[in-house]
């Protein structure tokens, strides 16, 4: 036999035994060494398709190992079950106002100078800079190569966080940040104001003119960038994100909901007014209703800026949080309509539980599946106004509180 007749190849079998033993042992972790290597080797036509340089790929890749506590964070997102007020009351705070207050002191010039150039007030751009990173105090403590790559070996949403990836190894490779500084959240996000890559290689700006766009280490740079960034999606300078504003006895929601976005002027005709007393600045302006705790808790008229500070992260919570730390920072104060007392967000079961009471009370929901749909919403509103209640159709706990007695 051969292994008899050469040692040479008895030790060599042995090594590959091992080795296999080493693989099949770390198949558990979602990704084996072997597959790593494999994966980064398939990385590097693309990367070099995309202008990446040899040496940034590599050295971007020195010491990768796949990351399983990414992967893990990606299955451990919980279900939203909190309510607007529990998210501003965790994030729109004193503190994080008066720290607003002293950074738009420390940076006056560059805010100053941002604003001239992309015409973006000073106190949207550090409420997304306190909000995102608490003005710089915790950008992630992930390798944005690392993580963007283990999520795209591990096949989360592989083909968006792949494209990510190749466009994170481009910034490197252009000189913009080392690999060891570009750090950020699991899911890729970087710097002061957590730009993902795509975003940087499009909205970054090389404020201070030191020749590279540093959203990691270059204050000036990132908030130049933020400011860029909501200009590009339309920002109108000097107008606010919205108005807080309270309703009339006997409003009319049914047709407040077909209205959707129209001028101030028009709901100025229904009856709505300024919380403060003051007049609304441009009538004209067009603006939607925004109940987000229902009609018993601050009511909002959202402007055109508001869905621009949308474009930065997909949530009327997030805008709602960034434009109120705004007001915040320029010496406003808390909303004039308190958030409804003892209220709570559903879960899934909660849901369920809310669309059986409805059936059961008679109020034709179909299958209780525990989603808001059309028919829950219509189900909401018959038993409201059959209550005494505001017709809002907003879905909470104290509505299912409401059923239970």
């Amino acid at each position: 036999m051969l292994l008899e007749t050469d040692n040479r190849f008895s030790h060599l079998t042995a090594l590959r035994v091992l080795i296999l033993v080493l693989i099949l042992g770390l198949a558990g972790t979602g990704a084996s060494v072997a597959n790593s290597a494999a994966f980064v080797r398939s990385l590097w036509p693309e990367a070099a398709a995309r202008g990446v340089s040899r040496s940034a790929f590599d050295a971007a890749f020195a010491n990768y190992t796949y990351l399983p506590k990414v992967m893990e964070l990606t299955r451990k997102q919980p279900e939203f079950t909190s309510t607007v007020a529990d998210y501003l009351n965790k994030r729109v705070t004193d503190s994080q106002a008066r720290k607003g207050r002293v950074m738009r002191s420390e940076w006056a010039q560059t805010l100053a100078g941002a604003a001239q150039r992309y015409g973006v007030q000073p106190e949207i751009v550090l409420a997304i800079w306190g909000m995102e990173t608490n003005y710089g105090g915790f950008m992630g403590g992930n390798n944005t190569i690392y993580a963007l790559a283990s999520l795209t070996e591990g096949g989360y949403r592989s083909s968006f966080f792949k494209s990510e990836l190749l466009t994170a190894l481009r910034i490197i490779s252009d000189g913009n940040v080392t690999p060891a500084n570009m750090v950020g959240s699991w899911a890729g996000a970087m710097g002061h104001t957590q730009f993902m890559p795509s975003s940087y290689m499009r909205y970054a700006v090389d404020y201070n003119g030191d020749g590279r766009k540093d959203i990691w280490k270059s204050v000036p740079d990132a908030l130049g960038s933020t400011a860029n960034y909501l200009n590009s999606f339309g920002w109108n300078y000097g107008e606010t994100w919205g108005y807080e504003v309270k309703l009339p006895t006997g409003f009319d929601y049914d047709r407040a909901r077909a209205t959707g976005k129209v001028s101030i002027a028009t709901w100025e005709k229904m009856g709505i007014r300024r919380v403060s007393g003051r007049p609304f600045p441009r009538p004209s302006d067009v603006t939607r209703l925004y109940m987000p705790a229902g009609a018993t808790g601050p009511v909002f008229l959202l402007t055109p800026n508001f869905d621009v500070i949308k474009r930065y992260n997909n949530s009327d919570s997030y805008a709602l949080a960034v434009g109120h730390l705004a007001d915040r920072i320029i010496g406003g104060g808390d909303f004039a309509t308190p958030w409804p007392a003892g209220n709570y967000g559903l879960n899934a079961s909660q849901r369920v539980e809310l669309q059986q009471r409805l059936n059961k009370a008679g109020y034709a929901v179909g299958s209780a599946d525990g989603v808001v749909g059309p028919k829950t919403r219509a189900a909401v509103i018959a038993f409201q106004k059959r209550n005494g209640l505001p017709a809002d159709g907003y879905v909470s706990g104290l509505l299912l509180n409401a059923l239970k007695r």
